[in-house]
């Protein structure tokens, strides 16, 4: 019955039931519970806040998630667990039972790697190159919705590219693109994407030449290309309270332009927006620009290859002419044994020459 009326609602039309039995106790129940639901601009109700009746908190209940919010959140849990998730808008008594809302399931539910919730998943990808073919790494990743945001941020940061300035004794670490930039990104396509859309993830994609995160369901209806930005339209409110609450989402309709002062604060280049059957932010990532001496260095991603360090090194001395060991160990990040193996290797292929000796010798490429 539940399954019927959602199939019904969501559709946003009108339709005649006729029920070949005599209704039972329990349908007035049911059809409340969804009367009670609100409809978003689309015509459909809001996936957010519908009650999974299959799903009730006792048998589900993740505890690690739910303090890990609290925490966040700056909540005191005194009125205990129920009555907080009933009036976070997470819960609902429905058939006797405490029941999770689909934005409670995607907080606070624990196992949500099954098939059903499977779609609900941030799925992560490195290639090699500019398009997608050669695939580095990837990460499929489940869990609360924190989680999954936190652990696309981790993975960006794995394979961006780190510098990183000295200023007398305090060291800067400093990301290719701004963090604050990548971490509205990814909140925004988590928030804000079609959650009723089950055949697409939203999907954090890193390029030799860009990233692109990408959200299924596009913007809401009422945002045009000339309002994109300044008018906000939430598709999942309580999702986007709850982010907000727990300060990932600092303040509601501002991520757009959060997204482009950090890119221009970072001297980077603006991120690009898309927007049809889905939304797409792409940051488009710069070639390395590599000073000698300890003021600055670049780490390659810890996923590059012993051929991707001897390129590296190769296009630093052919940048600079001659190079130290100390200059090299600046711009990667291994220790002073591996920098000099790779070296030796290179000067066996022929690659490049070792001029001097001990503590004055360089290195220069062969002619």
């Amino acid at each position: 019955m539940m399954n019927d009326l959602e199939s019904i609602l969501v559709e946003g039309e009108s339709y005649t039931v006729e029920f070949k039995e005599s209704p039972d106790k329990e349908l007035p129940e049911e059809v409340c519970a969804f009367a009670n639901v609100s409809w978003d601009n689309e015509g459909r109700v809001r996936y957010d806040e519908i009650i999974r009746e299959d799903l009730p908190v006792d048998g589900y209940f993740n505890e690690e998630a739910y303090k890990k919010f609290l925490s966040l959140a700056k909540i005191t849990d005194v009125h205990g667990r129920d009555i907080m998730l009933k009036n976070l808008k997470c819960a609902a008594d429905i058939r006797g039972r405490l029941c999770f809302t689909n934005a409670g399931a995607l907080f606070f539910r624990k196992n949500d790697d099954d098939i059903e919730f499977r779609h609900a998943g941030i799925v992560c990808a490195l290639y090699k190159g500019t398009n997608k073919v050669y695939i580095l790494d990837a990460k499929e990743l489940n869990g609360d919705l924190l989680s999954k945001i936190d652990d696309a941020i981790v993975f960006l940061k794995k394979h961006l590219r780190l510098s990183y300035k000295i200023e007398s004794t305090r060291r800067e670490n400093i990301l290719e693109l701004p963090e604050r930039a990548l971490l509205e990104a990814v909140v925004n396509a988590a928030c804000h994407r079609d959650y009723f859309e089950k055949g697409a993830r939203v999907m954090v994609e890193i390029f030799d030449d860009r990233v692109v995160i990408i959200s299924p369901g596009g913007v809401c209806k009422g945002i045009t290309p000339e309002n994109f930005g300044t008018v906000s339209i939430t598709r999942n409110n309580i999702i986007a309270t709850l982010l907000n609450r727990c300060n990932y989402i600092e303040q509601m309709g501002t991520g757009i332009e959060r997204m482009k002062n950090a890119a221009r604060e970072a001297h980077v280049a603006e991120p690009e927006f898309e927007f049809s059957g889905f939304f797409k932010v792409t940051f488009r990532r710069n070639e390395p620009d590599i000073p000698i001496g300890r003021q600055s260095a670049v780490n390659r991603p810890q996923s590059a290859t012993a051929a991707d360090r001897e390129q590296k090194f190769k296009m630093f001395i052919e940048k600079h002419g001659q190079v130290k060991v100390s200059d090299l160990i600046e711009i990667i990040d291994l220790s002073e044994g591996r920098v000099r193996e790779l070296l030796r290797k290179m000067v066996n292929d022929g690659v490049i020459s070792k001029n001097g000796k001990n503590r004055y010798a360089y290195y220069t490429i062969k002619l």
